[in-house]
C-alpha cells in the first residue's frame, strides 16, 4: 500500500497557488467599476454584479465542487485518475466543505461591497477609456466571477488539505463514470496531462 501522503498531490498545490489571481482580479474589478457613471440605484448594480459575478460559483462548489485534477482549459479523464485520486475528490463533498463555500460567498460580498465603495478612486486613471456603464458592469462581472473562483477553489482544497490521512482512507472513491455528475470538469479531457507527474 503506497504510505505517500495525499498532499504531495502536485494538483493540490497548483489550485492552492491559484489564490495569487484573486487580488488581481479584485484590483480589475475595482477599476472596471470607476469606468462611467453609477446607476442612481447602489442596489442595482450591486445585486446584478452579485448574481452575475458571485452565484455561479457559489452554486458551483455547492453542488458540484470544481474537479482539481485540471489545469485550465483541461481535465485527466475520469477513467484516468487513481482509486486514490477519486479518494481526494470525495474529500471536496464532506460538509464541511460547504461551511468553507458559504464563508468564501460572505468573504466576496464584503469585497465587492468594499470594491464599489472605493470605485470612485479609479475613475481617474480610467478616465480616458470609453465611459460605457454598460461595458463596465459586463468587465467587472467577468473580474468578479474569476475573482470568485480563485477565491473558493483554493479555500477547498484547504479544506482537503487540513484533512487526515485517516480521514482520507474512509473516503469512498466514487466510480469514474459518476465523476462528471458529481463534479464540474472544466474543458477537453485527456488522460494524461505532460509536466505534471503525480504520486
Amino acid at each position: 500500500m503506497d504510505k505517500t501522503s495525499f498532499r504531495a498531490e502536485p494538483f493540490l498545490w497548483i489550485h492552492l497557488g491559484g489564490i495569487a489571481v484573486y487580488p488581481l482580479a479584485c484590483l480589475l474589478t475595482w477599476f472596471a467599476l470607476g469606468i462611467g457613471v453609477p446607476f442612481p440605484y447602489y442596489g442595482l448594480e450591486i445585486g446584478f454584479l452579485s448574481l452575475a459575478g458571485l452565484a455561479p460559483i457559489l452554486w458551483m462548489q455547492w453542488f458540484r465542487p470544481f474537479e482539481i485534477f485540471s489545469l485550465l482549459i483541461i481535465s485527466l479523464s475520469p477513467e484516468a485518475l487513481t482509486p486514490r485520486q477519486r479518494q481526494i475528490l470525495s474529500l471536496f463533498r464532506r460538509p464541511r466543505q460547504r461551511w468553507l463555500t458559504l464563508g468564501g460567498g460572505l468573504l466576496g460580498m464584503a469585497k465587492l461591497a468594499a470594491l464599489y465603495y472605493f470605485a470612485p478612486l479609479a475613475s481617474v486613471a480610467a478616465a480616458n477609456l470609453p465611459q460605457n456603464r454598460f461595458l463596465a458592469l459586463g468587465l467587472a462581472a467577468l473580474a468578479f466571477l474569476i475573482a470568485n473562483l480563485f477565491l473558493q477553489v483554493p479555500l477547498s482544497v484547504l479544506g482537503a488539505l487540513f484533512s487526515s490521512q485517516e480521514t482520507l482512507s474512509q473516503q469512498p472513491a466514487p466510480e469514474p463514470g459518476d465523476i462528471p455528475k458529481l463534479f464540474t470538469l472544466p474543458g477537453l479531457r485527456l488522460r494524461r496531462i505532460p509536466l505534471i507527474s503525480s504520486f
